[in-house]
């Protein structure tokens, strides 16, 4: 009997997802929790195992397409022929999936190439529509594909080379344009003294910091769930981490109970596994709160943008060496420059100020 794979239901508010990479071929044997399929949502990369043993029969939908929970992906087992036709077959409906240009493939019913030739068709900027099969029963191989590009190679090209957004840097593409859409930002700043701060536990310092003053000021430890501002009696703060891949944001659990010690281990498990792209979609779900700091990269200031759908940010800035006035007298000491981004609709502008200067305070001292 054929079992019909459907994209899963990823938790936190997920509706849909992209097909990142496909681990099987039609016509592989597999069995039950072999690697399957790679999803790419707005939070992570995860590998999904195979619910069944069987042949892969067919895959429904190509990589880089974006389908909503509960699409038919793939069948394993039964017989090709008695696999009904799948609305990806004949087109969709552009909200129920967006796909990339036809440049990076098609699945209309008169193409048979296997997944790693469509990939490799889309790496390529191949059109599988105008490539003519010389395998078995008319299918494309790589070396078709290749040898378009070979030929395409000849004629004289334009001086500009295009890639498809897709995985993580489409999730954050989408995110960061919704809380440009959705949010009404102002962004506070002001000095803060680090002098006496270790600045090898710099983001777990501001990470206590941040949880106790969140303490002070509950409406910026919350999230916007329609008409409706959730307060949240938990303060795990996530920390935005730069990487080749693109943004993301590993959350920290616990910042109000645990030590700076503690946490700071945390940050840099967090950052590591960030890196390595191997973050749990667990360890990037229910933040509360965002602080971000680019480090030596930081600048003076920028303005950083609501991690919807929480309502503040806080950035932290390049800390070096200043000249100040203390006492009357012009002294040096190392300086650096505190933001709060907050949702407008929701925080007034003198609570956002009182919550940056309480965080600066608990620094300072």
């Amino acid at each position: 009997m054929a079992y019909e794979f459907k994209l899963p239901d990823l938790g936190e508010g997920l509706t849909e997802g992209e097909i990142s990479r496909w681990l099987v071929q039609e016509g592989q044997q597999i069995a039950e929790d072999d690697p399957l399929v790679e999803i790419a949502t707005d939070k992570t990369t995860v590998e999904i195992p195979s619910p069944a043993g069987g042949v892969v029969s067919k895959i429904l939908v190509g990589e880089g397409e974006v389908v909503p929970v509960g699409t038919v992906l793939v069948v394993i087992g039964g017989h090709p022929a008695e696999v009904a036709p799948s609305a990806h077959d004949f087109g969709r409906e552009p909200a129920a999936a967006r796909t990339r240009p036809a440049h990076v493939g098609t699945r209309a019913t008169n193409i048979r190439a296997t997944p790693l030739v469509r990939r490799v068709a889309s790496e390529l900027g191949v059109n599988l529509d105008e490539v003519k099969g010389t395998g078995p029963q008319g299918r494309i191989t790589e070396e078709d594909v290749r040898g378009i590009t070979a030929s395409a190679a000849a004629k004289p090209q334009p001086s500009e080379r295009r890639e498809p957004i897709r995985g993580v840097k489409r999730q954050m593409f989408e995110h960061l344009s919704r809380a440009h859409r959705e949010i009404p930002p102002v962004t506070w700043v002001e000095e803060c003294d680090f002098t006496g701060v270790d600045t090898k536990r710099l983001l777990a310092l501001v990470l206590k910091a941040v949880a106790e003053s969140l303490q002070e000021f509950p409406e910026l430890n919350a999230r916007v769930d329609g008409n409706e501002l959730v307060y949240l009696e938990h303060y795990d703060i996530g920390v935005a981490v730069q990487t080749e891949q693109g943004l993301v944001v590993p959350v920290v659990r616990g910042c109000d109970s645990r030590s700076p010690d503690e946490l700071d281990a945390d940050v840099k498990r967090l950052a590591e596994a960030a890196q390595a792209g191997s973050l749990t979609p667990e360890e990037l779900r229910g933040g509360t709160f965002t602080v971000t700091s680019a480090g030596k990269s930081a600048g003076l200031f920028t303005t950083p943008l609501v991690n919807h759908p929480q309502v503040a940010i806080l950035g932290v800035y390049r800390i070096a060496e200043r000249p100040v006035v203390r006492d009357a007298e012009v002294v040096v000491r190392t300086m650096g420059n505190v933001s709060v981004t907050f949702d407008h609709r929701v925080i007034d502008g003198k609570r956002a100020a009182d919550f940056g200067l309480a965080v600066i305070a608990r620094l300072e001292s």
